[in-house]
């Protein structure tokens, strides 16, 4: 299945980094010092001790990364569970080519919108410290640099 889905992927232009069937696997890779996905899709029922569920609790605090649910549960406890991990999405298995794009696309439109509000936020919270640092001559054009490099870094 996970390669049919790979397969369905490359299809539709997203390049696909790795899969795994446990998430402890999936968690060992992100904590290394290996690329990072921009987006994760996770079954809920895997093979293991933790469940998708779990681990997209895990993903969302530690490395913010979107997270869209692929799975074939659909029962109210299941997704009562996953809505509160607050994924991107939630596509139901088997599904048509057309729903897995749509729902990878407003994912990642979503976060990206989030973190241009949040770079916005934090942008307008520094240019009124600026206005306070410059009375005390300090350049803080280095942490926009940074800001924006960073927003960008996460949109590849």
């Amino acid at each position: 299945v996970a390669k049919d889905i790979s397969v369905c992927l490359n299809k539709i232009g997203y390049d696909v980094l790795q899969t795994f069937a446990r998430a402890e696997k999936a968690l060992d890779y992100l904590s290394s010092d290996l690329d990072k996905p921009d987006l994760i899709l996770m079954d809920i029922m895997l093979a293991g001790d933790v469940s998708g569920i779990e681990a997209s609790a895990v993903i969302k605090d530690k490395y913010d990364i979107p997270v869209v649910f692929l799975t074939a549960y659909a029962d109210e406890k299941t997704i009562s569970k996953a809505k509160v991990t607050e994924p991107y999405g939630y596509v139901i298995k088997p599904f048509k080519e057309i729903d897995l794009r749509t729902s990878i696309e407003m994912a990642l439109y979503k976060f990206k919108k989030e973190k241009e509000k949040l770079a916005g936020i934090e942008t307008s919270q520094f240019n009124h410290q600026s206005a306070i640092s410059k009375e005390l001559s300090t350049e803080p054009s280095s942490v926009i640099k940074i800001l924006s490099n960073s927003c960008n870094g996460i949109f590849l």
